[in-house]
């Protein structure tokens, strides 16, 4: 028996703003998902994100409290084109959310860009260069 990677969990302050969030970022959720404690998507290559409300983790681990300070997580999205890594970029930030890191074209041959999710994860933005 072996174990397979199956899922990303994030523990969410707001459902209704992260799914937002992710949402404008190409993730489907269930029409209402806003309301739920718990919902998934389905990523490409057959793993899932899974968003879980403080309320519905503390039903399961009594006492549990949310880190004080974000950063320990970061999704990386990986976009068709240089151009849709900028658009996104204005768009999640013209919506208010927090641009961490500007695009720009990384060394290693990446357009790139950072952004905070409503809880504070990071979310990085990236596509090749080309040529």
């Amino acid at each position: 028996m072996t174990a397979r990677f199956d899922a990303i969990g994030l523990v969410v302050s707001d459902m209704a703003a992260s799914v937002t969030f992710y949402r404008r970022l190409g993730l489907t959720f269930p029409e209402g998902a806003e309301q739920q404690g718990h919902v998934e998507a389905d990523l490409p290559g057959g793993l899932r994100l899974l968003l879980d409300t403080e309320e519905v983790v503390r039903s399961f681990h009594p006492g549990w409290k949310p880190p004080a300070d974000g950063g320990r997580t970061s999704l990386a999205l990986r976009c068709d084109s240089p151009d849709e890594v900028d658009a996104l970029y204005a768009e999640l930030t013209a919506a208010g959310h927090h641009g961490e890191l500007k695009p720009w074209d990384a060394f290693w041959g990446q357009r790139y860009a950072s952004l905070l999710d409503p809880d504070g994860n990071g979310v990085d933005l990236f596509a090749p260069l080309p040529g």
